[in-house]
């Protein structure tokens, strides 16, 4: 029992992000995006209210582009519906929020193995609702724990850490929210929707 205990204390200190030696090699975001090579045109969209049959990996997580129907199913709804509900932006935030969405596309990352994925993936979707975003502009695709599969929705991203949430308008990327909070989710992505200076919690 020691042994499992100690096992199980390594993981959580690993948390949903690379290892330290990929992630302190991590450069400004507008730095990253000069340097890379051009980003591989999306995938096709879901459409928000079609339900798509739940594409999971060999482990029972989600894998592949997914919708928000697929996390209202067992055994991801005991995690997403009740942080969905019990999550109250701020409303003159969401407001704000919605003022500056027009426009903007978001590709998201995640992993339903992942703690900080089942914490902010369920509140994101919740704010998006509440600042009335069309979900037909999103696109939320799970990865492994490598975070580099699929590797044709992954390769050329970045992802280092999940969840990401990159926004994008005019097709150019305008910001990045990494796995947790500087502030509040709703007062990081104003930030990034609204144009301010903003760096995830990732970058110096």
């Amino acid at each position: 029992m020691k042994k499992i205990l100690m096992i199980l204390a390594a993981a959580a200190v690993v948390g949903c992000g690379t290892q330290e030696k990929t992630t302190s090699a991590t450069t400004p975001r507008m730095e990253q995006t000069r340097n890379q090579q051009p980003v591989p045109p999306a995938p096709p969209k879901p459409p928000k209210n079609m339900d798509l049959p739940a594409q999971k990996d060999a482990s029972g997580n989600l894998s592949g582009i997914q919708n928000k129907s697929a996390f209202m199913y067992q055994p991801f709804a005991t995690w997403f519906t009740p942080r969905y509900d019990s999550y109250n932006p701020d409303a003159e935030i969401v407001s704000a929020i919605e003022e500056n969405l027009e426009g903007v596309e978001i590709r998201a990352y995640m992993g339903t193995w992942c703690g900080d994925s089942k914490r902010e993936t369920p509140k994101f979707y919740k704010l998006l609702d509440q600042a009335n975003y069309d979900l037909d502009d999103l696109t939320m695709i799970t990865v492994d724990r490598s975070k580099r599969k699929p590797e044709d929705l992954v390769s050329g991203y970045n992802i280092m850490r999940v969840p990401t949430f990159i926004f994008y308008k005019d097709g150019e990327e305008i910001g990045r929210y990494v796995e947790r909070p500087r502030e509040s989710l709703e007062k990081d992505i104003l930030k990034i929707v609204s144009g301010q200076e903003y760096k995830h919690s990732y970058e110096n």
